[in-house]
């Protein structure tokens, strides 16, 4: 037999040809990468290096080489983690070594190192130079630099993280040693007396700038900052706040005309505003704008302008909209969004027309794509977490700003549950960038030609040209635009403006409450649809590929048939579209168990939405959001809960999934937004507080059996199955990875243990002190409103010619309310058929599961109401 071990450039092309087309990686660098996975060379190392971000817990890659031509090289990046999502804590607490390794690449292993690694000063340390005899040097050496003038000349005056004290501030007698000072910095130094410093500090009547930054004395009085700017009537910068005093010389400043080489005032020439062309006032704390100095006649030439994170609330978004509107050079601007200036990047464009670029983005974008806010200078998140948690648990936490992922595949069938993986060190210091130099993809290599055999790496590549120094940077969100949420869901990394998503929630959910009682039963009188059963008495022929119908439906009023073309009854687990009927020969008038449009009912995404047309947000329906469509209206959610001190701990389900496949509970927001990744899903406000049996979580299964939709004519079955978690209910951190507690549906998954369910009512009865037929008849109630509401939506979704049952899922909350989990298409029920019990409403009779398919073809089909009940 031939080998299919890939030995040649050509094998490797062959074999790999669906995964290098789909990659992106350039054609002319495939050779190079077949290479370099045959010898598994991993020669980033001699051309990046990996650097600390300054004091911020992250680090970045800079290219170490002279200059990197784009699309020139790749590069492999190996795997250091790879895992299935319910595995990932097993993992850690499992593999030597893996907790550590990933805490050290996520950074949050920090404060295990000792303070003098981590450069952190202790109070009292020294850091070399924070003496008496120090500042003495200082001061003298400033008195020299003045020559002629002496001190009197000295005009800017640092005195920066030297330990100085208020004894020593006092000693040093700075405003007669220095009485002309302009600018004074304090910065960092153990000031703690607000007495004292003001004190100090106002004899410098000429003093236009004044820094205490890093002192406790800031901590120490409030009102500090009044104080000091009332006896200091020419103070126009204060711990790099503006005052209401700034002028043109604080302009002047920011826009870094002034400085210490050159303070801009008495003897000093001072520079004019006209030729400024870039001024940046962020983080300001600047209430006004409005002012004399700050005008399109003093700045006539400003082009580009820095207002982010000002809270300008003295002044109206009119006039500072009019205000900027005079700068005619003014072409581009940095600002809050949502913010002073309006709710969004489109808002703000059109009231200023003349913007080319707004946050770094073209002004021509923002309209083109529809951005309503737009950051090119983003704060990151950082990874958070209690000096108490282990390693694993900071992980955990931290690992979703790090992930990437993938999906397994062959010619037969997808793998269910994506893998999510952590690049090596190298990989992981990629930062973000909108405009990236490099990009990186997963690559599977084949090196038998098999999938089995296959090895992940991460391929690195540059797409622009790359200088020595330059941070290597590679877009998080590669391919993804606005049209699929991508300002949004970079909050998965960065801090985004809370209050445009919180905004974007309150408009959803005064949505949602103008619907509330404004649904109308679209039921008229009811009027029984008609037996199929025929005058001659001849059986109904059935067509099924459902096993257990095939087994069960023994009733003499039906028999089987293998041709569908020649059956009365098509039960089928497919799907009956026009395109199957014309391959079958189905006609119109073969009755099917399926109603048109029932998706609205039975895919998660499409019941929240027929709920929601219908009837608003009921209170047996938790808060559930489409992410492909309401991401931002979910992160704003998540925001108000927790301004209001509320859970946030969500669900998230994928569209059309059964058996809670890559289904995860989380109350961790980036998490949310990267496992949409891996698939559509909703995310659903988690029950957090479950009626619960014997400390463990349950649900119900009830069957509804669907004779008509207009008129709505729909039976419930007397019987109904608890299903139970294996495991006691926890919310602790650590569990909800736990299939077996927080999961009941024990089929596929975990133990299955089968409790009757006359033996489930009169346990939960006793345990709560509850009466089971109370919350029966709240449970019918809220069935009923479902299915209305899919009938009020969906008007067209009547057929005369249709049948059909659907699994309707129930929890109850720690009042014992019903809340509706899912609705679920049922063909086959193949659990009822497998136990006998008692139903418990009705005449209470044993009900055989072997009959089950029995008595639903009698209500559907003959109109019998045995074991069943009419909602």
């Amino acid at each position: 037999m031939a080998s299919s071990k890939i030995e040649t450039f050509e094998d490797f092309a062959r074999v790999h040809a669906l995964l290098l087309a789909s990659s992106g990686i350039p054609p002319p660098l495939h050779r190079q990468l077949f290479h370099k996975l045959s010898a598994e060379t991993f020669d980033g190392g001699d051309f990046f290096r990996v650097e600390p971000c300054g004091d911020d817990p992250q680090r970045r890659l800079v290219l170490a080489a002279e200059l990197m031509e784009k699309e020139s090289q790749l590069f492999l990046v190996d795997h250091a983690w790879t895992f299935r999502l319910p595995d990932a804590r097993k993992q850690l607490l499992e593999i030597p070594g893996l907790a550590q390794r990933m805490a050290s690449l996520m950074c949050v292993d920090l404060d295990l190192a000792s303070s003098h690694e981590n450069g952190h000063v202790e109070p009292g340390e020294s850091h070399g130079n924070n003496d008496t005899g120090n500042v003495a040097e200082i001061l003298e050496q400033e008195i020299h630099n003045a020559g002629e003038k002496g001190a009197e000349g000295v005009l800017w005056l640092e005195l920066e993280e030297l330990n100085i004290d208020d004894a020593m501030l006092c000693s040093l007698d700075l405003s007669n040693k220095f009485p002309n000072l302009v600018a004074l910095s304090l910065c960092g130094n153990n000031l703690q007396n607000p007495e004292a410093v003001l004190q100090e500090v106002t004899k410098f009547k000429s003093l236009r700038a004044l820094w205490l930054n890093d002192n406790p004395v800031l901590k120490n009085c409030d009102d500090l900052m009044d104080l000091i700017v009332k006896n200091i009537p020419r103070l126009e910068i204060y711990c790099s706040c503006l005052t209401d005093n700034f002028s043109e010389w604080a302009l002047g400043f920011c826009g870094g005309m002034y400085g210490k080489d050159n303070p801009g005032c008495f003897n000093y020439a001072s520079l004019s505003l006209e030729r400024l062309t870039s001024l940046d006032l962020s983080d300001r704390c600047i209430h006004s704008l409005i002012n004399k100095k700050f005008s399109p006649e003093e700045m006539p030439c400003l082009s580009h302008l820095n207002l982010r994170r000002n809270p300008f609330d003295k002044n109206s978004a009119d006039d500072l909209i009019q205000l900027l509107n005079g700068f005619s050079s003014l072409h581009s601007l940095e600002v809050d969004i949502p913010g002073p200036l309006g709710k969004s990047a489109i808002e703000i464009l059109e009231s200023i027309p003349n913007i080319s670029s707004l946050n770094g983005v073209s002004a021509s974008e923002v309209l083109e794509t529809g951005k309503h806010w737009v950051d090119s200078n983003l704060q990151p998140r950082f990874p958070q977490w209690d000096p108490d948690e282990s390693l694993a648990d900071r992980v955990i936490s931290a690992m979703w700003l790090y992930l990437m992922t993938y999906r397994l595949a062959d010619e037969e069938k997808l793998d269910e549950t994506p893998v999510w993986y952590v690049m090596d060190e190298l990989g992981s210091a990629l930062r973000h960038s909108d405009m990236p130099n490099f990009r990186v993809t997963p690559f599977l290599y084949m090196p038998d030609g098999k999938l089995t055999s296959a090895i992940s790496f991460s391929v690195l590549w540059p797409t622009q040209i790359v200088h020595q120094g330059d941070e290597c940077t590679r877009d998080f969100l590669f391919g993804i635009g606005e049209d699929k949420q991508r300002s949004a869901r970079l909050t998965a990394w960065f801090h985004t403006p809370e209050h445009y998503f919180m905004e974007a929630y309150e408009k959803h959910r005064q949505l949602l409450d103008s619907k509330k009682f404004t649904f109308a039963s679209p039921c008229i009188e009811p009027s029984k649809t008609k037996s199929l059963l025929q005058d001659d008495g001849s059986a109904l022929r059935v067509y099924t590929d459902i096993p257990q119908v095939e087994e069960f439906l023994t009733r003499p009023e039906f028999i089987l048939t293998t041709d569908p073309k020649d059956a009365n009854i098509i039960w089928t687990s497919m799907q009956v579209d026009d395109e199957m009927k014309k391959a079958t020969g189905l006609t119109d008038g073969q009755y099917i168990n399926q109603f048109p449009f029932e998706a609205c009912l039975v895919m998660k995404h499409h019941l929240a939405e027929t709920i929601e047309k219908a009837l608003g947000s009921p209170e047996w329906f938790q808060p559930t959001y489409n992410l492909e469509t309401h991401l931002s209206q979910l992160i704003g959610n998540y925001y108000a809960r927790r301004r209001d001190g509320l859970d946030n701990l969500w669900i998230l389900k994928p569209w059309n999934m059964a058996r809670t496949i890559d289904t995860t509970v989380t109350g961790d927001l980036s998490a949310i937004i990267r496992l949409m990744e891996t698939g559509p899903k909703i995310c659903q406000k988690y029950i957090e507080r479950p009626a619960l049996f014997n400390g463990r979580k349950f649900d119900l299964r009830y069957i509804v059996l669907v004779r008509s939709m207009r008129p709505l004519e729909i039976f419930i079955a007397d019987v109904f199955w608890a299903r139970l978690a294996n495991n006691p209910y926890s919310l602790d951190k650590s569990t909800l990875s736990e299939y077996e507690t927080h999961f009941t549906v024990m089929n596929y998954i975990g133990r299955l243990n089968h409790m009757n369910t006359p033996d489930f009512v009169e346990e939960f009865e006793k345990e709560h002190q509850v009466k089971w037929l109370d919350i029966h008849q709240r449970i019918r109630k809220m069935i009923r409103a479902v299915f209305e509401s899919a009938a009020a939506i969906f008007p067209d979704m009547q057929r005369s010619t249709s049948r059909a049952i659907y699994g309707v899922d129930v929890m109850l909350d720690r009042f014992f309310q019903p809340k509706l989990l899912e609705v679920t298409y049922c063909p086959d029920c193949t659990r009822a058929c497998k136990y006998d019990t008692r139903a418990i409403v009705g005449n209470g009779e044993t009900v055989k599961g072997s009959d089950f398919f029995n008595y639903v073809f009698g209500c559907l089909f003959l109109n019998e109401t045995k074991h069943v009940s009419p909602l």
